[in-house]
């Protein structure tokens, strides 16, 4: 999936550091963002902003729907990511220039690796008209040594995982004794979790990780602390367990996302990561270029055929402090 804003902001990344104290949760609220023009999608956006940029590699969250929007993306383009495709319903057409075609459906991981450049289109299926379009879209930054790496896609469904109240589907790493198969670049964590109602979960975590709670639907508490839907609870690294709690008479979901926190400094602006101002105007030169670094989408249908980067940014990149403790709660926010 991709960002479709007219006008992004050009963004520095750099790892936090985290204490390893008390399980302080710092609560990331969600911006509405339009993507597309006056008729698209709005997404709940949560990462990167002013405070966190980054949680382990993961480095960016959008959470959209349920919406009946179609969603029709053209051609476009990205580098030094991998992008992760998670539906909770509606189904997505993908089409890559690594001549890749599949079908995004529910509870089944996308996973797109674009490295050193690919492009790629999304369309909601014809054949599924009254579908209910309601999910996430996830960027993990890919390390030094791996930005330019090829171009690569993997499709892995789940098998849902029996906890006491509650079932996880594990889609990246390790949780709950169950591993995925899926390839990444730094060690990582991505599941979806299902509280039932009133529901208490205690769950075993790495300590090297940091890891954030995406709230989707229900009342959820993270360590106590109170999530509204698209909130994105932050815990740092230093804790071995994770405490979840439903506390409505619903059944809940989050998205669980961890990994050791991410070294060095990354630099994003519309779809492209890099690490530098100066990658950010290489990269939109050649797509804007047709340069063969991004390749093309072959067999979508759309009439616009591929879509122009926007205007750069006026001003050079200037990065932002970091936080140096775990995180603040909601009553420390501003």
């Amino acid at each position: 999936m991709s960002n479709l804003e007219a006008a992004p902001a050009e963004v520095a990344c750099s790892a936090s550091r985290s204490s390893g104290a008390a399980p302080l949760v710092e609560v990331l609220g969600p911006r509405e963002v339009p993507l597309g023009g006056p008729r698209a999608i709005r997404v709940r956006r949560t990462l990167p902003q002013r405070q966190r940029s980054l949680i382990g590699a993961w480095c960016f969250v959008d959470h959209y729907g349920p919406v009946s929007a179609r969603m029709d993306v053209p051609p476009h383009p990205h580098t030094g990511l991998q992008t992760v495709s998670w539906l909770f319903s509606g189904t997505v057409e993908h089409r890559d220039s690594g001549g890749v075609h599949a079908v995004v459906r529910p509870g089944e991981l996308n996973l797109m690796t674009a490295g050193a450049g690919i492009c790629h289109s999304e369309v909601s299926l014809e054949s599924d008209p009254s579908a209910v379009l309601h999910g996430a879209q996830l960027w993990v930054a890919l390390p030094d040594s791996a930005r330019h790496t090829g171009r690569d896609f993997a499709h892995y469904v789940p098998t849902p995982i029996r906890l006491p109240g509650a079932q996880a589907r594990e889609f990246l790493g390790e949780l709950a004794g169950s591993r995925s198969p899926v390839h990444t670049f730094t060690p990582l964590l991505g599941a979806q979790l299902d509280l039932a109602a009133n529901a208490a979960l205690k769950i075993g975590v790495d300590p090297a990780f940091e890891h954030g709670v995406l709230c989707d639907v229900g009342d959820i508490e993270l360590c106590g602390v109170p999530l509204r839907v698209a909130d994105l609870g932050y815990q740092g690294s230093g804790h071995s367990s994770l405490r979840l709690c439903n506390v409505g008479d619903r059944p809940a979901r989050v998205l669980l996302l961890g990994g050791t926190p991410f070294t060095g400094q990354l630099v994003m602006w519309w779809n492209f990561v890099g690490r530098s101002h100066d990658d950010i105007l290489d990269y939109r030169q050649l797509w804007e270029d047709a340069d063969e670094r991004f390749g093309a989408v072959q067999g979508y249908r759309g009439s616009v055929t591929r879509l122009p980067a926007p205007p750069l940014p006026t001003t050079r990149l200037r990065p932002r402090p970091m936080p140096d403790r775990p995180g603040k709660n909601r009553g420390e926010q501003t």
